[in-house]
């Protein structure tokens, strides 16, 4: 008789398009396509990203929880989808969905939860009391860099015992260098004889894109242009302080895009200015498309960029340091401009590959299935 595929839900915050959200969409795709049986529950209702996960066969479901407005009816609508579904592994991913995992477990028992932060710090200091306060809710909390453990052990959100650094995985054959691609993609988008930077990310405070708008000012070359695809809270205070610096000739904002890969092989470097950060998926796809990179030294970005050899680290919330590493990439000569990037693309297929981190995964989840079952028999059904 054949066994039936082990099953796992993965609980996300939303599905808008994100570092994290594309973290569970290759996560569950890429175990769905080994077997495994995978539901996807979302707290917040929609998010652009929801028609990719049907079209990979996966729907996701809602909780209907409406951003910034506790529901306690979502423990009990979680708890019946838990029920009908059995899965023999519960996979939260943001903070809001690790506690509301964490709190479900205490009405509906979970045979093995695991709990997954993507930042170097997921809110204030009442965050990291609820943390520390529903720990022993969790059989693994992991974070997907060092920094970051290193930060929530240092503040006693986590028990050592129950932490485990996991990175993120990128399909790293999606991102690479294509010179047909490049030319393609500049001449759609007018691009000439410019360094063309490119920046990808939320127009929100993490990223700090105030800091890349000074830095730009500060640069008095004009072969400079800076591509900035995506949206957000900040994007009208952004594009107004680009006006006010002088620099709507040198920045153009795209909005959000669905042709990352294509824009990433049209760039000659990419720059983050992000003030703070977990592991940042797109610095992962950067560093794929063999771009050299100039990034803030913020949570797990060192561990990505190696200075010197793949691109350069600066200080965050330093504009001048930043404007200065700008110059420097593109006084550097095009070779070696090209070597640091297939340096960077060799680490992260390395370290970084789709396929090593879900062969992790699936270590993990078969580490806690035995235990899972056990509890399963001695606890019941929720």
């Amino acid at each position: 008789m054949t066994q039936p595929n082990h099953r796992v839900l993965f609980l996300t915050t939303g599905l808008n398009r994100g570092g994290a959200e594309m973290q569970v969409f290759h996560l569950a795709t890429g175990l769905q396509s080994r077997g495994w049986n995978v539901k996807v529950v979302a707290m917040l209702s929609g998010g652009s990203m929801a028609g990719e996960f049907q079209e990979a066969d996966i729907t996701p479901h809602e909780l209907g929880m409406r951003r910034g407005v506790p529901d306690p009816r979502a423990i009990l609508r979680l708890r019946k989808i838990i029920r009908e579904f059995h899965p023999e592994i519960v996979h939260s991913h943001m903070v809001h969905a690790n506690l509301l995992a964490r709190l479900t477990r205490l009405v509906c028992p979970m045979p093995a939860l695991v709990n997954t932060a993507h930042s170097i710090t997921e809110g204030g200091r009442w965050t990291e009391i609820a943390y520390r306060l529903t720990d022993w809710l969790s059989d693994m909390t992991t974070i997907i860099c060092v920094a970051g453990a290193q930060r929530y052990l240092q503040n006693g959100s986590v028990s050592k015992e129950r932490l485990r650094v996991v990175v993120n995985g990128l399909p790293v054959d999606s991102f690479r260098p294509n010179q047909a691609c490049r030319l393609a993609t500049r001449k759609r988008l007018g691009i000439q004889e410019e360094f063309a930077w490119l920046a990808v990310g939320r127009l929100d405070s993490p990223k700090d894109y105030p800091n890349l708008i000074n830095a730009v000012a500060r640069i008095p070359s004009r072969r400079f242009l800076f591509l900035i695809a995506g949206d957000g809270p900040m994007r009208l205070q952004i594009e107004k302080l680009a006006a006010e610096r002088k620099v709507l000739d040198r920045v153009r904002f795209l909005g959000i895009r669905k042709d990352i890969p294509e824009l990433m092989a049209a760039a000659d470097g990419y720059v983050m200015s992000s003030a703070w950060e977990g592991l940042p998926m797109v610095l992962l796809e950067a560093a794929a498309s063999g771009l050299p990179i100039v990034a803030t030294n913020v949570g797990g970005n060192g561990e990505v960029v190696r200075d010197g050899l793949s691109g350069f680290l600066v200080p965050p919330s330093d504009s001048e340091s930043l404007a200065k590493a700008l110059q420097r990439m593109e006084n550097t000569p095009l070779g070696a401009r090209n070597a640091m990037g297939m340096v960077g693309r060799e680490y992260v297929i390395r370290n970084y590959s789709l396929s090593l981190v879900l062969d992790e995964w699936e270590s993990i989840y078969h580490s806690l299935i035995p235990k899972s079952k056990e509890l399963s028999r001695a606890q019941g059904s929720c």
